[in-house]
């Protein structure tokens, strides 16, 4: 998806939900009208305000209904309003209109695995990491592994987490859910390893932090374990994870 631009003109009144055009101007025409709503509409649903935002992706359809970008827009903004089978058709009509596209394809895929199908995300997703013209294959692989981890396919998952890192070795997200799974089948030793080998290579994050704890509390170390809570608490106190600690939740 192109990076997002607000309207020139509009932010102030965007960020106080008005500007909200209703003619194109001279000589524009119906893609470019629609590129300005697409943006209106990602902006809006940014700021949480979906009726705004449903609005305006819309008259984007209606303005430019074969574009890609658009369809795959209003799949994500329709997913955000639960109306999942109008997201599905969004996705699906981005998918055929995108010609292989594979950020494309990678939305699709993940509202697939959202959505409990699986495997057709699985198959998408790994139609990204074949395509030449992407070139951050490995996070489409870890996006695999996320997906058929959510349907319990654990055997899989780590196969490909592990082919993440056989592209980068030091892939943050790909440590985390080794060490994620480890931790799952009961390994909290193995677990720990990942946590040391991200945390050598990579800055911590609430995530790596909280699962440090944890698999530091299964193997008995509470000291250590301590030691990430308060690390967890000082650099990232406002995370899910710091409250799930404060409110005694250890899983």
């Amino acid at each position: 998806m192109r990076p997002y631009v607000r309207a020139a003109g509009c932010a102030l009144a965007l960020m106080l939900g008005g500007c909200v055009p209703t003619h194109l101007a001279p000589g524009k025409s119906g893609a470019d009208a629609a590129a300005v709503n697409v943006q209106l509409a990602i902006e809006y649903m940014k700021l949480d305000k979906l009726s705004a935002s449903r609005e305006f992706i819309d008259r984007a359809l209606d303005q430019d209904p074969k574009s890609p970008t658009v369809q795959s827009t209003a799949g994500m903004i329709y997913e955000r309003l639960g109306d999942n089978a109008k997201a599905e058709r969004a996705y699906a009509t981005a998918e055929r209109l995108g010609k292989d596209d594979p950020n494309i394809e990678n939305n699709y895929a993940g509202f697939l695995c959202r959505n409990g199908k699986a495997a057709e995300g699985e198959k998408l997703f790994l139609q990204v990491v074949r395509n030449p013209v992407y070139q951050t294959p490995e996070a489409a692989l870890v996006n695999a592994g996320v997906c058929v981890h959510g349907a319990g396919d654990d055997v899989d998952a780590e196969r490909y987490f592990r082919q993440a890192l056989t592209i980068r070795p030091n892939m943050a997200e790909a440590l985390l859910q080794l060490g994620t799974l480890a931790l799952e089948r009961g390994d909290a030793n193995a677990s720990l390893d990942f946590v040391q080998r991200y945390l050598a290579v990579n800055p911590p994050s609430p995530e790596i932090l909280w699962l440090g704890m944890r698999a530091e509390r299964k193997v008995g170390d509470d000291t250590a374990a301590a030691g990430y809570g308060r690390q967890l608490e000082t650099q990232f106190p406002s995370s899910d994870q710091a409250r799930a600690m404060r409110s005694g939740v250890t899983r």
